[in-house]
């Protein structure tokens, strides 16, 4: 019983994963990544570019200006800081 128990506590959630440019690198151990997506406008269905930058925790200041990067959703960071950086 316990096993199973163990089994699904160990597939906690995990988080979003997005992909994105990294278009600032002003902060420590910060970089900010700007994550683009497409939405279809709900009356002249034209597809439209919407964008959001995300500030994401970087150890070691791997990412440079330029790189696309996946970053995962966690635990709270700093005030703006939710994700961090998985690959570069």
């Amino acid at each position: 019983m316990t096993d199973t128990q163990n089994n699904s506590n160990s597939n906690a959630q995990e988080g979003k994963f997005l992909e994105g440019v990294v278009v600032k690198r002003a902060m420590k151990d910060t970089a900010t990544v700007q994550v683009e997506r497409y939405v279809k406008h709900p009356k002249y269905k034209k597809f439209q570019r919407r964008s959001k930058k995300f500030l994401v925790h970087d150890p070691g200041n791997t990412a440079e200006i330029g790189d696309k990067v996946k970053i995962r959703e966690t635990r709270p960071i700093s005030k703006r800081k939710r994700f961090v950086i998985v690959k570069v």
